[in-house]
């Protein structure tokens, strides 16, 4: 192997690479975007519809009740709920998003609530409708209320104390640490995007340099220098590495710059109109910006190296066998739900990582990067972890290797 003709190759490929538009925004422009658009374009395009969605009083239509006229009557008055007129339709109404639930209230509910046990209440509503959701919200606010009140006053009658029924009261105090807080929350979002990246930022790179050349006819020129078929493939190689390894350095760079930008945007004012809105002790408990641990991110680099060499491999010897560039992609795009799968497992509550998931490629990744940035580290399943992924890298590096020696596979037509 000689490393000088290695570098030759390699520099060759990377100015023929850094001229292909395509190859450079899936590089740099997306990665770079991508951290940026989800936390202030989704969040804010989120926030602002949440917001609307809050401000609005939902609709709300009253079914029956005639025989509870002051329950009718209050339920007309809150200021949680508009009521308006009912109508037989009153089902399809909710189901078009004309109205947002309805309460049918049962006969002889106020009478209950005077003399004894009242039948229950039913509310119907658009499950999964946001302003369906505050709208069943405002309504169960209102008969939470009144059974408080009814309750209240029955004690008083018979001179009982509130606290009969209410002899204690019990509260929520987060002990973790914000780290593992931030971890918890983010913690499987970053390695699946990592995930995502590394591979697109392998697999564009890849095409053009096997695929891409067959078309442009230059692959044959290159065979026939005098330069071992080995040398060749690990300069190619060490291109497709560049380009998944690229992609996930400018997303992590671009995520530690958004954090620090919304985090002094959180500073600025964020942080006092969280205060404000739910008191200071809610708002340092449940912080808008999600704290990882640092060292976590540095763990997670060194994770991904081993993962960035099987996908430049395995895409660098896919794309071998495809005749022409559009064939590479009809190859590559299918591999891409196989890599995704592993990555969004991970982020499912309750899939911890033991000793067999260990083994599991992409998966294992997926959650040891969650302990990591959480700072948890099980060294024991880092090691396996991070020698399994070495393992399987190895053998896409040799069988890619072994492809690139086939004639019949590189001058496929």
């Amino acid at each position: 192997m000689n490393w000088k003709i290695i570098c030759t190759v390699y520099l060759k490929e990377l100015k023929d690479s850094l001229r292909d538009r395509r190859t450079l925004i899936s590089i740099i422009v997306v990665p770079t975007l991508v951290m940026p658009l989800m936390t202030f374009g989704f969040g804010t395009i989120a926030s602002k519809v949440i917001n609307q969605a809050r401000e609005e009083t939902p609709t709300v239509v009253i079914l029956d009740g005639a025989d509870s006229p002051g329950v009718v009557a209050r339920l007309q008055e809150s200021k949680a709920v508009k009521v308006v007129a009912a109508t037989e339709d009153w089902k399809q109404r909710i189901a078009d998003k004309k109205i947002r639930a309805a309460v049918r209230i049962p006969a002889g509910f106020e009478a209950g609530l005077k003399g004894g046990a009242a039948p229950p209440v039913m509310i119907y509503h658009y499950e999964g409708e946001l302003k369906s959701k505050f709208g069943v919200d405002g309504l169960e606010q209102f008969f939470r209320e009144l059974r408080e009140r009814t309750v209240t006053e029955r004690l008083a009658e018979k001179a009982l104390p509130a606290t009969l029924v209410k002899p204690f009261e019990f509260r929520r105090e987060n002990v973790a640490p914000p780290e593992k807080v931030g971890g918890n929350l983010i913690g499987g979002i970053v390695p699946y995007l990592i995930i995502i990246l590394c591979f697109t930022g392998a697999m564009y790179p890849a095409m053009d340099l096997t695929a891409g050349e067959k078309e442009r006819g230059t692959m044959e020129t290159l065979l026939c220098s005098p330069v071992a078929r080995g040398d060749i493939v690990f300069g190619k190689f060490l291109l497709v590495l560049s380009g998944s390894l690229s992609a996930m350095g400018f997303m992590l760079i671009s995520m530690g710059t958004t954090a620090l930008v919304a985090g002094a945007m959180f500073a600025g004012g964020g942080a006092a109109k969280m205060a404000q809105a739910v008191g200071p002790a809610k708002a340092a408990a449940n912080p808008l910006l999600p704290m990882i641990d640092p060292l976590g991110l540095v763990g997670v680099l060194a994770m991904v190296l081993p993962v960035a060499v099987l996908f430049a491999a395995v895409a660098l010897t896919i794309s071998l066998f495809a005749k022409s560039y559009k064939e590479a992609q009809s190859y590559l795009a299918p591999l891409m739900i196989v890599i995704i799968m592993p990555a969004v497992i991970g982020i499912l509550p309750g899939i911890d990582l033991n000793a067999r998931l260990a083994l599991v490629p992409l998966l294992n990744l997926s959650l040891v990067c969650r302990e990591m940035l959480s700072g948890v580290w099980h060294w024991n399943y880092i090691a396996i972890i991070f020698g399994s992924s070495c393992v399987y890298a190895a053998v896409a590096l040799w069988l890619a290797v072994k492809t690139f020696n086939r004639e019949d596979v590189i001058f496929r037509a």
